[in-house]
This record gives structure tokens, C-alpha cells and sequence, in this order.
């Protein structure tokens, strides 16, 4: 519906359009070749003259408020409900993480929500008149101060958001929820880790295996200048557990000719030469890999950090902060290489509460 189609009794009043504050139009001569063609004609919606209407778009940005505010109270279940490692799928995406998917579809709805219902309400609602306003000095006048006021009361009055309760109510109820999103994710930053970052399945008594061949490792088994992966006896690759474990408990068995230790500790922690080493880079993370025999150091191939383990692991080069952790070993009364114990400090990189 245009405003030719509108009863003039029903169309609000307006000034004349096209013309500037004295009521006259510039025009184009030699000394002004770009004239000020004034602004085109308004047009009114449909809101603006049938309070119906106005309900109707009143009532959509009321809803798109409400799904938000549901979209929000839906993150804060899932981030609790969801287990961090439990896969779906979703077509076209395949197997995906749920907790992810369903963090990222229910913040984006609060968001967008938000934003849909701001952006109907100020397309649909508030006033579009046009409006010029000459320039002027960056120091504001005493009278433009009052001015602005009185046009941010102008602008508040024909939001009329005093008068739609239902959108401010609902609007407020949105912005007031949906910073909870990001006050939930605070959580991680707090103790609910615990002692876990401190703690692997290492103990004294378990047995050492071999990762490629599952079974447990005797001294005869390790050659001098060879390099081999070891994990805790009774870590399954298919059990629940096995990524979060193996990511702390994982073992380079190395074997050095004693009189080429240069540590002492190492050598009262090793057994006939061999000696066990966290596999995870303490820098961040990543499973060490490269070993190179005739000078006894290991190379991490993400950040190329290089440790002496000749010398109790300390970094030789690259931006890993401290020496890999060493796991004190012996031999029991089988004859198969065994822990005597967990790592004396934290595996892997440093964290925040690491002292």
C-alpha cells in the first residue's frame, strides 16, 4: 500500500518534502553546478496507518525476542547436558561433535534472533522519515546539546517502546539471557579440571607395553639407539578413555649407553640405560616423533624443539619451556619393564595454575 492509496485524514503530518529548512530548493548555475535536488517524496508503510498491521510486526519481533531468549536457556542445557565427545550425524555435514553443533545452532539463533527482531523492529515500527541536518562546528552549542535531547526523546517516543511493552519486555528479557552464553563457557576457566592435568594412569607396578605390538616390553626387547612408543598396561585403543589418556600417558623408550648419560637423575631413573620420556612436546602438545641416534636427540615436528635426552631431556633449541618429564622405571620380578611410579611433574605444555 502507497501513500496515494491512503485517505490524506489518515496520513501523518509531515513537512514538505524536497525542500530545505528555509523551505526552498537550491538551483543549479554557473556557480553552483550541483544543485540540491531536496529529498524524494515519503511514503508511508502499512504500520503507519493500520494499528492491525503495527500488531502483526509487533507480534513477529515479540517472537524473534522470545526465540532467543529460548535459543540461550537451549546453550546453557547443552554445554551442561551434552558429553564433550559424543558424535552424530548431520547430513550433509556426516559425524560431527553434538556439543559443538548444538553450541553453535543455539548461540547463532539467540544472535540472530536478536538481530532480526531489532533490524523488523526499526524497518516496520519506528519512524523513517527522512531527515537532512546541515553541518556543523565539532564543538556542540549549548543549543544543539539541547537539541540532540530533545531528539533522543523525540526518537524514544516514536520508537514508541514505552508504549509496545510486549517488544520492550521481550527485547529486554533477549539481552538480559543472552549474555549467559559466555558467562556458562567461564566454567572451563575455573577448578572443575581438578588435579587431572597433574595425574596420569602411570603407577607403580604397571607394566609398560608396547603400542604397536600390545604387549609388555622386557629390557631384551629395547635395543641399544632404537626408538620405542609405549602406553600403560590396560589402556585399549577402544576404550572411552583412551584419547584423553594416552594424550598424558604416552612413553618414549629410548636405550643409551649408561656412560653417555650425562644427568645423574636420569640414570638413577633409567634401567641398564633405558630410559622413559613423556612423547608430548612441552611446548604445545604435539606427540614427538624423531629421533636421531648418534646424538641421542628427539625433534618435535610441529615447532622443531629438540631435547637432549642424554641429558635429562633439557631443550636444546626451539620454543618448548622446559624438559620433557621422566618416568622412573625398573624391572619386575617377570623380567618385564615396569613404572615405579607416575611423572614427578605435569606432561605437556604449561598451563595456567601450573606451579
Amino acid at each position: 500500500m502507497s501513500s496515494h492509496d491512503i485517505p490524506e485524514e489518515n496520513l501523518p503530518a509531515e513537512a514538505s518534502a524536497g525542500h530545505d529548512e528555509h523551505g526552498t530548493l537550491s538551483v543549479a548555475d554557473e556557480k553552483n553546478p550541483f544543485a540540491d535536488p531536496g529529498l524524494p517524496p515519503h511514503e508511508h508503510r502499512i504500520q503507519d496507518v493500520d494499528e492491525k498491521a503495527a500488531r502483526r510486526s509487533e507480534r513477529v519481533v515479540a517472537l524473534l525476542f522470545t526465540i532467543s531468549m529460548l535459543a540461550t536457556v537451549a546453550f546453557i542445557a547443552a554445554y551442561v547436558a551434552i558429553p564433550h565427545d559424543k558424535a552424530i550425524f548431520v547430513f550433509p555435514l556426516g559425524h560431527i561433535n553434538a556439543l559443538n553443533f548444538a553450541l553453535g545452532l543455539t548461540l547463532g539463533t539467540a544472535l540472530f534472533t536478536i538481530g532480526a527482531g531489532a533490524v523488523h523492529w526499526a524497518r516496520t515500527l519506528m519512524s523513517d522519515v527522512e531527515m537532512a541536518d546541515e553541518r556543523h562546528p565539532i564543538e556542540a552549542s549549548p543549543e544543539l546539546r539541547a537539541q540532540i535531547h530533545e531528539d533522543f526523546r523525540q526518537g524514544t517516543a516514536e520508537s514508541a517502546i514505552g508504549r509496545r511493552k510486549l517488544i520492550r519486555n521481550t527485547m529486554l528479557g533477549a539481552l538480559t539471557l543472552v549474555p549467559l552464553s559466555g558467562l556458562v563457557l567461564l566454567r572451563d576457566l575455573g577448578p572443575l579440571p581438578e588435579d587431572k592435568l597433574r595425574h596420569t594412569l602411570w603407577r607403580k607396578g604397571k607394566l609398560i607395553v608396547n603400542m604397536n605390538t600390545n604387549e609388555p616390553l622386557r629390557p631384551s626387547d629395547v635395543a641399544v639407539g632404537s626408538l620405542t612408543f609405549a602406553k600403560p598396561e590396560g589402556l585399549e585403543e577402544d576404550s572411552h578413555e583412551f584419547q584423553n589418556e594416552i594424550a598424558k600417558a604416552a612413553l618414549m623408550i629410548v636405550r643409551l649407553q649408561p656412560q653417555d648419560i650425562k644427568d645423574k637423575q636420569e640414570l638413577e631413573w633409567s634401567h641398564e640405560g633405558i630410559v622413559a620420556y613423556s612423547k608430548i612436546c612441552t611446548h604445545v602438545g604435539c606427540p614427538i616423533s624423531l629421533y636421531e641416534q648418534q646424538t641421542h636427540h628427539v625433534l618435535c615436528p610441529c615447532h622443531q624443539s629438540t631435547f637432549d635426552l642424554s641429558d635429562g631431556a633439557r631443550v636444546i633449541f626451539g620454543p618448548a619451556g622446559h624438559a620433557l618429564p621422566q618416568l622412573r622405571i625398573g624391572v619386575n620380578d617377570e623380567g618385564y619393564l615396569e613404572a615405579l611410579g607416575d611423572f614427578e611433574e605435569p606432561v605437556g605444555p604449561a598451563f595456567w595454575e601450573r606451579g
